[in-house]
């Protein structure tokens, strides 16, 4: 093995198998947590629901024990037969107040009926659904009760088709077996529920059960089903419940599930709270997915940190063998300064001085021949006296003048101007200001050549007129817009330089004209040679390519990045027959 691979293999060796280890130990913990937390909180609940049905029925014993107030109606209920029609009357209107009343005393009862012995059926309903009375005297469970020994009691669910309104649905029928002063059956009263009024879910049991899969099933001493969670969360409907029968309340005692049963304090109801082993190994099974997960991402970290550790260590070993092999084909290239400071960082260094030393003296001869071309080509600008020119350039005005061709004379004192301002900058610096006075110039000699076609607009502030600027940047931009955008003379041209600041401190200067604009496959070319100014902007072109391109948007753009950097630009848009705008971004300088 190479030694690189030998040190990545000690590294994952060295972690990957105290990782393994310790990951198993605690999904296992997790997965016994899990149950242990899902069992307590199912105890929790069902402590909870216990203590809301407690509170149920002890209120509702109260609501239907305040009938027995009136002994003497109860007394009268199955005399009806006996009574005149007034007292008829009198009775029916006692016994609606009587139900009234009890209908107002908790806001979830909408039905209540009282049957006397004769099944007489008096009824009251806040709603608009009345019951049919041969249909609920029919009802097995009606006739259960008055067969039963309790005297409060509670049924399980059973359909509502009874009312006349025949819709779907199930009740609860909550009630009390009246009895005379002497102990006679005189009748019961009965009040229909929703089920959904017994136990109602809050937001804590849906998450509860959303994330173990826990159901409540209620039910009365005889077995029969009075709520069901599913149901009520409308996961199932009421009708499949009724449908079971009171499979739901079977102890099966299956190792599928975890079984919690509690009743209520008088033993009228039992509350049975199932956690499906299948949800809670289903969640087991994602922690050991994740578990897994995290092994393998694990592992992948600790080998890319081993292949990290191990190229850091033989990296100063390759780049030395690397640059001797260069070395060897005549090419002295040092290895990068950044080493470490143990026995090969130090090797490395003493290398690098004995290849910097070779270099030197090899290119000593190179440079100085540079130098020595640099030196006449400065000499050769240097033959150029801008005084001279001035001075040639005012005698040719001064004879235009003496000639009578004002016109000539303009344009040569406009050229000397603009001679002045590019060739008398040595040693100061070049402003914005200087830019927006070359290009003033230039604009002046094309508007003699054309007849006075264009209109310069200038919407600088002064102080953005007093910062530095590369030279040659707005007149090549005016240039262009003449070049390419003036129609001819059927219109003036209208060119305007605005700038503004920028939130960081970069200074926006936007030339925009109204002329031609430009084609699609115009501006795309013209995307595209914008594109390629980073990459040439430290490359040399021949003077015969200059020559032909000119200081164009491209050399303008390459001399922005070089000058300034790669976070300033130059940007453009244009519309055929609308108009073009360059923009340029630069600092405050």
């Amino acid at each position: 093995m190479k030694f690189q691979h030998k040190l990545m293999a000690g590294y994952l060796l060295a972690c990957v198998i105290p990782l393994i280890i310790v990951s198993v130990i605690i999904f296992r913990q997790a997965a016994v947590e899990l149950e242990s937390s899902s069992e307590e909180f199912a105890a929790l609940y069902t402590s909870q629901i216990r203590t809301s049905l407690n509170k149920f029925m002890k209120e509702y014993d109260q609501i239907t024990k305040s009938v027995l107030v009136d002994n003497d109606l109860i007394y009268k209920l199955g005399e009806e037969r006996k009574m005149s029609i007034d007292e008829l009357v009198l009775q029916r209107v006692t016994v609606q107040k009587l139900l009234m009343r009890v209908a107002l005393l908790e806001p979830e009862i909408s039905s209540l009926m009282l049957i006397s012995r004769d099944n007489s059926v008096y009824q009251y309903s806040n709603t608009a659904s009345r019951v049919n009375e041969t249909a609920l005297l029919s009802q097995k469970w009606f006739k259960r009760i008055r067969s039963s020994d309790d005297t409060f009691f509670i049924t399980g669910l059973h359909d509502r088709m009874y009312y006349e309104d025949k819709g779907e649905g199930a009740v609860v029928t909550v009630g009390r077996v009246l009895l005379s002063s002497d102990g006679a059956y005189a009748g019961v009263l009965l009040i229909d529920l929703d089920p959904f009024m017994l136990l109602q879910l809050d937001n804590d049991f849906v998450q509860a059960r959303d994330k173990y899969g826990i159901s409540v099933v209620i039910s009365n001493h005889l077995g029969e089903i009075v709520y069901h969670s599913e149901a009520a969360s409308g996961r199932m409907t009421w009708k499949q419940v009724l449908e079971s029968g009171r499979d739901y309340t079977k102890d099966a005692g299956s190792p599928e599930r975890i079984i919690l049963s509690e009743q209520t304090q008088a033993g009228e109801l039992f509350i049975r709270t199932e956690i499906p082993r299948a949800k809670l190994l289903l969640r087991i099974s994602k922690i050991q997915a994740v578990t897994v997960v995290v092994i393998l991402v694990s592992g992948l970290i600790v080998t890319l940190i081993s292949m990290g550790l191990s190229y850091h260590i033989t990296k100063p070993i390759k780049a030395l063998r690397k640059s001797m092999r260069k070395a060897e084909d005549g090419q002295y290239v040092p290895i990068a300064d950044h080493q470490s400071n143990d026995e090969i960082g130090g090797l490395v260094q003493s290398y690098n001085k004995m290849i910097v030393t070779i270099r030197t003296l090899i290119e000593d001869v190179y440079i100085a021949d540079i130098k020595q071309r640099k030196a006449k080509l400065l000499a050769l600008q240097n033959q150029i006296n801008p005084h001279m020119l001035y001075n040639t350039l005012e005698s040719i005005r001064m004879k235009a003048l003496a000639k009578g061709d004002e016109e000539v004379a303009d344009m040569i004192k406009i050229l000397a101007r603009m001679f002045r301002l590019a060739l008398g900058k040595e040693g100061r610096q070049h402003l914005v200001k200087h830019e927006v006075q070359y290009t003033v110039n230039y604009l002046q000699l094309q508007n003699i050549r054309f007849d006075h076609r264009f209109k310069l607009h200038i919407r600088l502030p002064e102080e953005i007129q007093q910062c530095s600027i590369i030279p040659l940047v707005l007149q090549p931009i005016v240039e262009n817009s003449i070049n390419h955008g003036f129609q001819g003379y059927s219109r003036p041209m209208n060119i305007t330089i605005e700038g503004m600041w920028t939130g960081d401190g970069g200074i926006v200067i936007r030339i925009t004209d109204d002329g031609i604009g430009m084609l699609p496959a115009k501006q795309a070319e013209l995307y595209a040679r914008l594109k390629d100014a980073e990459s040439d902007k430290y490359r040399l072109e021949q003077t015969d390519a200059l020559s032909e391109k000119g200081l164009g948007l491209k050399n303008i753009a390459e001399r922005i990045k070089l000058h300034y950097g790669n976070q300033y630009y130059l940007s453009f848009s244009s519309a055929y027959g609308i108009g073009t705008t360059v923009e340029i971004y630069i600092p405050r300088t």
